[in-house]
């Protein structure tokens, strides 16, 4: 295949190491060299540009698109398959070339990714979160009405006790996950329940790391209350998602045993900016949501002060699909450095989910995913509207906010 170099512009690599000039050449979907002066078959003019390696979102749910509860009950049952067709494309068209899924898709949609099928982001997909009886996930209404809607290759996800976890991990793990993901406090958009509270015993969640790590994969665990974050932490789980009450007793934890923290901190304000427009949302959620918003960047702030490892997830629809890179701003009003934020959404990222040997840098022999950026990479605010080009191992898949079929 031709040698296509980018030249003219800088390169932030995925590192803290400083963004400088350089040109980047391309060839067979890999990075092959990164320096001064290279030539190749084919350019690309990044002239007033940086290029960057392909963005991450450590959390999405790429099979919805709204918090509308009556409108999701009206939908026919097969829409959520075209809808996510849409959100990975916008997902793409932002930079992100790489999603872990924490709920909701399965095997069949990752596969229609990989095989090119459809646009989108390469994915890691945990199928669906594991939650207890009256948990976070659990979609029996006390009015009972149930939204749990399973089909094949979407077990539920409800499960109780140690021996029931066991084999409800190995479902998961049959479905096609490649994380595990659990509830370990109740949430915002559950109604019933009450974000502060643990859920799950520690018994339960030992058993569910145990038979995970087993099969080779890890468990990220959608944590809000202190207790159910430290319960989480000792039982040996990769990741804490949200993080909202997160105590310095749980941030010596996570130092402690190498945690990773992923705080979603777009996703309360996406919950008030979608009441406010008008979306049908459970008053007990809107409350919630309204009532966790400075705890929730208090916690992110002491955590990365106390250097906590930090990697970029949005909870996209709860903060719409395509905007995700908002996230990066609130990171850095919570403390973070802005190149750190770009670490975040790169190089950790990657890390995070065990694909820092191909993904998130760009060093010679890593994948070509590549974004081109208009102007200064640190300028993160404004990251999303500055997206000239984004290609994925080593195909230009988008151009200027339009996925390329």
């Amino acid at each position: 295949m031709a040698r296509i170099v980018f030249y003219g512009g800088k390169v932030f690599d995925g590192t803290m190491a400083p963004i400088a000039d350089a040109d980047l050449v391309i060839e067979d979907g890999r990075i092959v060299e990164v320096g001064p002066s290279l030539d190749g078959d084919e350019g690309v003019d990044c002239t007033g540009a940086t290029l960057l390696p392909g963005l991450f979102d450590c959390h999405t749910h790429v099979m919805f698109s709204t918090l509308d509860w009556v409108e999701e009950l009206v939908r026919p049952f097969s829409f959520m398959f075209y809808d996510a067709e849409r959100n990975l494309a916008k997902t793409l068209a932002t930079g992100i070339t790489t999603v872990r899924d924490a709920s909701g898709a399965d095997a069949g949609v990752r596969k229609a990714v990989d095989e090119g099928l459809i646009p989108g982001p390469r994915m890691q997909i945990s199928v669906t979160m594991l939650s207890q009886t009256g948990g976070h996930a659990d979609g029996l209404l006390r009015s009972g009405v149930n939204l749990e809607v399973g089909w094949p290759g979407m077990p539920s996800g409800i499960v109780d006790g140690p021996d029931a976890v066991r084999r409800k991990v190995r479902e998961m793990i049959r479905a096609g996950a490649d994380v595990i993901k659990v509830a370990t406090s109740g949430g915002v958009l559950s109604p019933d329940d009450d974000p502060r509270h643990p859920h799950f015993r520690p018994d339960e969640l030992e058993e569910m790391v145990a038979e995970a790590a087993a099969a080779g994969i890890w468990v990220m665990a959608h944590a809000q209350g202190a207790e159910g974050i430290k319960n989480a932490v000792r039982a040996g789980v990769r990741s804490i998602d949200h993080g909202i009450y997160l105590d310095d007793e749980g941030i010596e934890l996570m130092l402690e045993r190498g945690t990773w923290l992923v705080p979603t901190l777009v996703a309360p304000r996406g919950v008030l900016e979608a009441a406010d427009a008008g979306v049908s949302i459970p008053a007990s959620s809107v409350e919630k949501a309204r009532g966790v918003i400075e705890a929730h960047r208090d916690a992110v702030r002491r955590a990365i002060e106390a250097g906590v490892r930090v990697a970029m997830g949005t909870d996209s629809p709860v903060a719409a699909h395509g905007a995700n890179l908002r996230e990066l701003a609130q990171m850095v009003e919570c403390g973070m450095d802005l190149q750190a934020s770009l670490v975040a959404t790169t190089s950790s990222a990657a890390e995070l989910l065990g694909l820092d040997d191909e993904l998130g840098t760009l060093h010679p022999g890593t994948c070509a995913d590549l974004v081109v950026l208009d102007g200064d990479a640190l300028e993160v605010a404004t990251l999303r509207e500055r997206v000239r080009q984004v290609w994925k191992d080593g195909v230009l898949v988008a151009e200027n906010g339009k996925v390329l079929r």
